[in-house]
């Protein structure tokens, strides 16, 4: 199960006097919600992050947006009220990154524009908790298809297919079965709370779990190889862009501290990291 996501309700006591107070955004209707939204963020581009009115702005703008969350999340209800809850805390996470990387600029309705974030967060779900293990794609399409095969060729052998078999039956070589079939054991995993035997002098004895002999993972290995990766790539950066970098997530000045210290606007700082930020994230992808 994901982490809770942090309520996006906590709004100023008031609205700015540039903007509408508003009582209950969630009530807010959609097609008025659409034109409020024009509205809400027109502003929040020229107010200062961290400012009480940046807070209501943007909150209110999440709360109103809600209703988008709940659109996408409909596809899914077939997976019954337990994962409902799940789904919509993940698509929260999703429409939160499409209000924060949204720009008027780009002439499209914020609705076209959020519901690809709402939607992909959802799917990244239930890719990462269907799985127990990372799987490449192309792997996880492999276990169905060879599944199918399995159960295909093993009504009509009247028993279990050997890898040669589903091979010949796919048309792809043996070892992208084994390789596939391999893979499968990522889907499901064991718990740890199954006992495990003892040796002759009672090491592991009677009482002892996989928990008990299983070491943890590092957290911060993550990090650091994520960091190992970025480190290269920030060397492609021209000097201004690394700078703007350096500014933002090093020294972590607002966007306004940076415009006043470039000599451009805060709008123009948020156009260039999301730029940047974009280049990154491509080069390491393609890095993988």
């Amino acid at each position: 199960m994901p982490a809770p996501v942090q309520a996006p309700v906590r709004r100023a006591a008031a609205a700015p006097a540039t903007l509408p107070e508003i009582a209950d955004p969630q009530k807010v209707a959609p097609k008025d919600a659409r034109h409020l939204s024009k509205l809400f963020f027109d502003r929040l581009q020229v107010l200062e992050e961290g400012t009480v009115e940046y807070q209501y702005a943007r909150n209110t703008l999440i709360e109103m947006n809600l209703s988008l969350v709940q659109f996408a999340a409909k596809r899914y209800r077939n997976r019954g009220d337990g994962q409902m809850e799940d789904i919509i805390q993940v698509g929260t996470i999703g429409l939160i990154k499409a209000i924060d990387r949204f720009e008027l600029s780009r002439e499209v309705e914020f609705t076209s524009f959020a519901i690809p974030y709402i939607v992909g967060e959802i799917k990244r779900f239930f890719r990462d908790t269907t799985w127990s293990v990372h799987v490449p794609r192309r792997l996880q399409e492999l276990r169905v298809i060879l599944a199918k095969a399995k159960d295909s060729l093993a009504t009509e052998l009247d028993r279990e297919a050997t890898v040669a078999e589903l091979a010949a039956h796919l048309r792809i070589s043996e070892e992208e079965v084994i390789e596939g079939l391999i893979a499968a054991n990522g889907y499901t995993a064991g718990s740890l709370d199954v006992p495990v035997g003892g040796n002759d002098r009672g090491e592991a004895g009677a009482g002892a779990t996989y928990a008990d002999i299983t070491g943890d993972s590092d957290p911060g290995m993550q990090l650091f190889e994520d960091l190992h990766a970025l480190a290269p790539l920030l060397e492609t950066l021209g000097e201004r862009d690394r700078t703007i970098i350096r500014m933002r997530f090093g020294e972590e000045m607002t966007q306004s501290q940076i415009g006043a210290h470039l000599g451009v606007s805060q709008m123009h700082v948020s156009r260039m990291i999301t730029r940047i930020i974009a280049r990154l994230r491509a080069d390491m992808l393609t890095e993988d």
